[in-house]
């Protein structure tokens, strides 16, 4: 009579697989022999034992595992055990030619910043420069650059085209000094270049490294390693020759451009000082930066100038140049915006070595880009001083790191 057979759910209990002997009798004919009876472990939630039908099992032990004719001889246990569901161990390993791709992608990145960078400079100071030809007023000049960049970053804060800053009062109290400073700085280079030519105000700006050395050493009592005060020299005498071979030398425009060095070496430190911790993005912190600085200047503006000589000259400006002049002047504001902004984006992808070393190459650019476009006559002495002033720049660069 055949054994009738049960089926029960995929849940095993091992202990239900037995035998009682070695070898397997082979019987004179066939016979059928009662399976063992599947018990559900879920059925029993009490028991230790029970195994979860959820998770795999593996068979510790197939030995002796079969069965058997006579099923009343020894007893061989099956034992199984539930497998390890830990998580698996994730492995990122970058092969070369990804890491080099990554590499590559990054370098044409730091490119195109710097490029962008020197491009929207370059442009700035030509309109600038023309504007401040026909109206010569830097305060409201200054001011209306400040304005154009504090309106597109609302703009573009209002319409989600950027990210808009979570900063407190703490942020502004520390953003203070950093935009008095470059108030000032600002203001001192507009006055330089309304006097003299673009040229001339650059190869003077080139100086800054030194006031930074001064300033450092004097007033924070920091040492700088020997071959940083080495290259002081050819930035000194390379200004000093370029100033006194100028043949459009005025004493206004050298001196503004003197105290734009001074009030920018004061906005670094201050930045580094009190702007520590503070999690802001390049792009958005010039925007604050701005838009202080607008509220600063503004008051001084009108007192120093006043909307009296200020609608006097644009009426002038406007009848000699035409509606051109309107267009330069919206044209430096928005330039002048928006390459501040992408040196501060630049900073937030390259070292401050680097960012120097551009900022030298982008001098360079808007010396060369200014004799060619407005053909100021140019001495091969004053040229001479030019080259020796950047190239202490340069290896003022290279030796701070």
């Amino acid at each position: 009579m055949i054994s009738s057979i049960k089926y029960t759910t995929p849940s095993l209990s091992c202990s239900a697989f037995s035998t009682r002997s070695r070898k397997l009798s082979v019987p004179t004919r066939p016979h059928f022999y009662t399976l063992p009876v599947i018990q559900n472990a879920q059925q029993n939630p009490e028991t230790e034992s029970s195994i979860s039908s959820q998770r795999p099992l593996y068979i510790s032990s197939t030995k002796s595992f079969t069965f058997l004719a006579n099923p009343r001889r020894r007893v061989t246990e099956c034992q199984a055990y539930e497998a390890e569901r830990s998580p698996p161990i994730e492995i990122n390993i970058e092969l070369p030619h990804e890491q080099a791709q990554m590499e590559a992608a990054q370098k044409l990145k730091i490119g195109l910043y710097f490029a962008t960078w020197w491009a929207l400079n370059v442009v700035f100071n030509i309109y600038n420069k023309k504007v401040l030809n026909a109206f010569p007023y830097p305060w409201l000049t200054s001011t209306l650059s400040l304005a154009a960049g504090s309106l597109m970053m609302l703009i573009s804060w209002a319409t989600r085209i950027a990210e808009a800053p979570k900063v407190d009062l703490n942020f502004w109290k520390a953003l203070l000094p950093v935009a008095v400073a470059h108030t000032i700085g600002h203001v001192a280079a507009t006055v330089s270049m309304s006097k003299v030519a673009v040229s001339f105000t650059h190869i003077i700006k080139s100086g800054e490294p030194a006031f930074s050395v001064l300033v450092s050493s004097l007033m924070l009592g920091e040492s700088f390693p020997m071959p940083v005060y080495l290259s002081l020299i050819p930035i000194i005498g390379g200004c000093a020759l370029a100033a006194v071979t100028e043949l459009n030398f005025n004493m206004t425009g050298f001196m503004g451009a003197m105290v734009s060095n001074l009030a920018f070496v004061f906005r670094n430190i201050f930045s580094k000082k009190g702007m520590k911790g503070m999690s802001v993005s390049g792009m958005n912190y010039y925007a604050c930066l701005s838009m202080m600085s607008l509220l600063i200047l503004t008051p001084f503006a009108i007192a120093v100038e006043g909307p009296k000589i200020w609608a006097a000259g644009w009426q002038t400006a406007v009848s000699q140049i035409g509606p051109n002049f309107v267009w330069w002047v919206v044209a430096q504001s928005v330039f002048y915006h928006l390459y501040n902004q992408v040196s501060y984006m630049s900073l937030d992808q390259i070292s401050p070595l680097t960012f120097s070393i551009g900022n030298t190459m982008k001098r360079i650019c808007v010396i060369v880009s200014s004799i060619l476009i407005f053909h100021n006559p140019v001495q091969p002495i004053n040229a001479l001083g030019a080259a020796i002033a950047i190239l202490g720049t340069f290896l003022y660069s290279q030796a701070k790191q």
